[in-house]
């Protein structure tokens, strides 16, 4: 069963498909975009081993010649240089502005494309169809692409919506248990920023969705979709309502970038934790009831998540050093930092009155149970 979210921007509406199968048949989900049958396709090396090949013969099956290039997998990739090979690629190939792109992967593929897609002749479209329960639930909706800097995480970008979103619950099989559950923690966000009943829904099915139930898995996929594109027809380009989005963020970029961007920290686990340190802190300024942030921690734990700064391998900065990664966040105005905290679970808001003292004391806390 396919089921379908629309995200009904004025002038670039487009839908998100949700279902098993789907990557088969993307041929017939692609063709009814298309002025000419040709796509190019990139993804990186480890998807295209797996799905690829699939994607290649859906699109054959419907008549669509396609051209594909394959960059490294992991983080690092999401920079310049391969940006840079992207582009010029995509022009070799003569890509015209009425083309399609396509971009086959995870958050990373989905933002570094999208990015290329966005400048390249001024805007060309693309199609999404995100490999991990990440970019399912997150990355590929809503328009934000772009890559990381030395500087900090996605400080170059633009926002360009994706034409199509084929979400195929099937191929989250192929998932590592890690990168399954570094997802989840964008799933359990959705319920936290603005959903109480999902949260709760989640702390009942969570062993569902993590065991591979397809129904529970397209559930919480197509409520966290609903979601993101209702915040983001009312809040398009982040200046407001958008930014509940980022519940957990702020901690989480700061931790990225504290762990060079590697694998001892992968984004959706980084989520989790920030969302659990975002909810510690609520409660400390009491916003929200002790009872909220041990709610959280125990769904995280009970799921098999990291929830603690304790849960990093390797050494991390001081207190001091993670508050400084904090200040170049894009979510900083006038110097001030901005924290998506909480009134309770389900009642997410954004403030920058967050007395710095108390972040520190509370990331120090953290580090010394290490």
């Amino acid at each position: 069963m396919i089921e379908t979210v629309n995200v009904p921007l004025p002038g670039r509406e487009y839908e998100v498909r949700i279902g098993a199968g789907l990557l088969s048949r993307a041929g017939a989900e692609i063709a009814p975009l298309l002025k000419r049958p040709r796509v190019a396709i990139v993804s990186d090396e480890n998807v295209a081993a797996s799905h690829l090949a699939t994607l290649e013969a859906a699109l054959a099956a419907g008549g669509i010649e396609s051209v594909a290039l394959t960059l490294p997998p992991g983080e690092s990739t999401k920079g310049w240089p391969q940006f840079t090979r992207t582009v010029e690629w995509l022009l070799e190939q003569k890509v015209e502005r009425r083309d399609i792109v396509v971009a086959l992967g995870g958050g990373v593929i989905g933002d570094l494309v999208g990015f290329a897609a966005a400048v390249l002749r001024r805007g060309v479209r693309f199609v999404q169809i995100p490999t991990s329960l990440l970019a399912q639930v997150d990355s590929s909706v809503g328009g934000k692409t772009g890559i990381n800097a030395p500087q900090g995480k996605n400080l170059i970008g633009a926002f360009h919506q994706p034409a199509l979103v084929l979400a195929d619950i099937g191929v989250l099989e192929t998932l590592t248990p890690r990168d399954f559950l570094a997802g989840y923690g964008e799933v359990v966000k959705y319920g936290l920023l603005g959903d109480a009943a999902f949260f709760d829904w989640l702390e009942t099915n969570g062993a569902k969705v993590a065991g591979g139930d397809r129904d529970a898995r397209a559930y919480a996929v197509q409520r966290s979709v609903e979601m993101k594109a209702e915040i983001v027809l009312r809040d398009e380009t982040e200046q407001g309502d958008r930014a509940l989005l980022n519940l957990g963020h702020t901690f989480c970029h700061a931790l990225e970038a504290a762990t060079g961007y590697s694998d001892r920290l992968l984004h959706g686990e980084g989520v989790a934790i920030g969302c659990a340190l975002a909810f510690e802190l609520s409660a400390r300024l009491g916003l929200c009831s002790q009872e909220d942030p041990s709610r959280v921690r125990a769904l995280l734990k009970d799921s098999g998540m990291r929830c603690d700064l304790a849960d990093i391998p390797g050494d991390l900065p001081d207190a001091d050093a993670l508050l400084e990664l904090m200040g170049q966040d894009k979510k900083v105005v006038d110097g001030q930092l901005r924290f998506i905290l909480a009134r309770g679970i389900g009642e997410a808001f954004v403030t920058s009155d967050v007395p710095r003292d108390m972040v520190r004391t509370l990331l120090a806390e953290q580090l010394s149970d290490r």
